[in-house]
């Protein structure tokens, strides 16, 4: 019952953001020819990720750019945001990130090249982002939606709440370029070794490419969501109930576990504890007990400390499972990011003897609502 309640409630402001997002993108598409604007639909929208009842985040596609490529050199960096010479070079993308040079695309029309978000030949995300705020800012003021819609300024960012019948809606609004028919060599997936999923459902899966965010200065995040949810629509493929599972384990985390605005386990952990274990013939599944476990553990922090390597510029680990064969990486985009730092796909684990053999893995915030 609750569930079918939340599903309600959030289709219902679901609709309402999708009718100003697409107004506001509409008027910045006008302004400036790089950003596309958000078509209103009246099925599933894939610019818009629910990562929370109250907490969405808006792709917004960027267009001119085509024929992407792998760069094909290295080079050091030494300019910054404010124009000046740095005495070291900027530090080399970690994990999912990469810095994204014009170069790179056979088709790039002159606005990517102009000084407001172009510095020495590379697309700078945190201009985009000064760019794309500013038209944020008179889109609003332009579509008269002052009333319901106010911008947040303390974000590098941008984050506007939308007043909407059932209440106020946080939105990141994100700029990314899409990547389609294309695989980054980051990504190594799927693991090696493993059956499942079979070899043309990979060819599938990476036809859909990837794409990159703009959510930090200097390097783009890598973001596979839309081949992600491609993967989780064969969870129930053997007949199975896992979604059901984990629509209900959904809505214990957001009313018992996590009930605040900044939830610690997010619907991605819960994800990848009910994730299909493939044992040959049938597809049996983790007990949903073996998961309320996984995800409290998590919640309580009760067990036994494990280690990984991590960088200064990472910080410290958290709680690390195993991660699981068949979820692609999420962006590192996230409302409790500062809580939960991301986990590079080739960082290796060192998992304490006594651990139990639970597949959840505290390491990427990413939320996705499916």
């Amino acid at each position: 019952m609750q569930v079918d309640l939340r599903r309600q409630w959030i289709s219902q402001m679901v609709e309402e953001v999708q009718k100003v997002v697409h107004h506001l993108t509409t008027e910045i598409s006008y302004q400036d020819f790089r950003f596309q604007a958000i078509p209103y639909c009246d099925t599933y929208n894939e610019n818009i990720k629910v990562l929370a009842p109250t907490q969405f985040l808006i792709t917004v596609p960027m267009r001119g750019l085509a024929g992407y490529r792998e760069a094909r050199q290295q080079r050091w960096r030494f300019y910054s945001l404010k124009g000046t010479r740095l005495p070291c070079p900027l530090q080399d993308p970690e994990g999912l990130q990469q810095w994204l040079g014009v170069e790179q695309f056979l088709k790039s029309p002159g606005q990517w090249h102009e000084a407001d978000v172009n510095i020495e030949g590379d697309i700078v995300p945190a201009k985009v982002l000064q760019v794309f705020r500013k038209l944020v800012e008179n889109a609003i003021e332009t579509c008269h939606l002052s009333d319901r819609v106010h911008i947040l300024m303390d974000h590098l960012v941008v984050r506007v709440v939308v007043e909407t019948s059932a209440g106020q809606v946080e939105l990141q609004l994100t700029p990314a370029v899409d990547i389609p028919t294309s695989w980054s060599k980051k990504a190594q997936w799927p693991s090696c070794l493993k059956r499942w999923p079979s070899p043309e459902t990979v060819q599938c899966i990476k036809s859909f490419g990837f794409s990159l965010l703009a959510c930090s200065s200097y390097h783009w995040q890598l973001s596979f969501l839309r081949a992600e949810q491609v993967l989780l629509e064969q969870l129930d493929e053997d007949g199975g109930c896992r979604r059901k599972c984990f629509q209900a384990l959904r809505q214990m985390k957001e009313d018992v576990w996590c009930p605040g605005t900044r939830p610690v386990i997010t619907s991605y952990h819960l994800q990848v504890s009910g994730r299909p274990q493939r044992r040959g013939a049938g597809a049996g599944w983790v007990s949903l007990q073996c998961v309320c476990v996984c995800v409290c553990v998590c919640v309580c922090g009760e067990t036994a400390p494990m280690r990984a390597h991590s960088s200064p510029a990472q910080g410290s680990r958290l709680l690390l499972f195993p991660p699981p064969p068949f979820l692609l990486p999420v962006p590192l985009f996230s409302y409790s990011l500062s809580v939960l730092p991301s986990l590079s796909l080739s960082l290796p684990l060192f998992h304490s003897t006594n651990q139990p053999k639970c597949p959840l893995r505290a390491s990427n915030p990413a939320e996705v609502q499916k």
